[in-house]
């Protein structure tokens, strides 16, 4: 804990004391924020509680000083430290704190970004089932929400899809059926009742079995024609 005078700039353009206590940098009660902390080292009470900011609004001058406008009350304050160390030590703290704040709010916005850029489904035909597969395989776990949100919205989405399912085992579309099979399973693993609610329906439920049982019924078809002597 480092001794310091705690300084509040008034209406005058004149800093007055607020009084002599230790700073700390420790979490906000009842929150995950970290603020600066300066208990009176009199009678123990709070001179001071800062929540820090990912803002450039900090300075250190002179070695002893720590001075920023807090956006909370919009007035200037300052921290008069004993010792150079001790300020040292508390501006590597307040800087930390930004760096974190800071990284946490560009993984923020990279993570809305990415889940933005998911707009609307790919249109359900034969020549996009490709498209399909990459949107629902290579999703992220933000991604696989927005998506699942997505089909549920769309109406036509399953149905469509079973269509093509129908259309490729009537043409025998070996990579087709492949696709359909490894799109439906993708769906389910996204493990959201309201999707399964819909294709586990009377409407649907039999045609997509029919996707899921049709890879284990081709790997047999070519199990057998491999195993098959009178193939050559």
């Amino acid at each position: 804990m480092q001794r310091v005078k705690v300084y509040r700039l008034n209406d005058d353009g004149k800093w007055d004391d607020q009084g002599t206590g230790h700073v700390t940098v420790d979490y906000v009660e009842r929150s995950e924020d970290l603020g600066l902390y300066v208990i009176d080292e009199e009678d123990n009470e709070t001179l001071l509680l800062h929540r820090i900011t990912p803002d450039d609004i900090y300075r250190k001058q002179e070695e002893t000083i720590i001075s920023w406008r807090d956006p909370e009350i919009s007035t200037e304050l300052a921290l008069s430290f004993q010792e150079t160390a001790g300020c040292s030590y508390i501006w590597d703290q307040i800087c930390n704190v930004q760096r974190s704040l800071q990284f946490s709010t560009l993984n923020s916005e990279t993570f809305h970004s990415m889940n933005s850029e998911l707009r609307e489904l790919p249109a359900v035909e034969l020549s996009t089932l490709p498209l399909i597969l990459k949107t629902v395989s290579e999703s992220g776990i933000a991604d696989q929400m927005r998506l699942a949100d997505l089909i549920l919205n769309d109406q036509d989405f399953f149905p469509k899809l079973m269509d093509v399912f129908r259309i490729c085992e009537d043409l025998e579309n070996i990579d087709g059926l492949h696709m359909l099979f490894k799109i439906v399973r993708g769906i389910i693993l996204f493990n959201s009742p309201q999707i399964f609610e819909k294709i586990f329906g009377d409407e649907l439920i039999m045609d997509v079995i029919g996707s899921l049982e049709c890879k284990f019924s081709l790997f047999v078809g070519l199990e057998h024609f491999s195993s098959n002597p009178l193939h050559t």
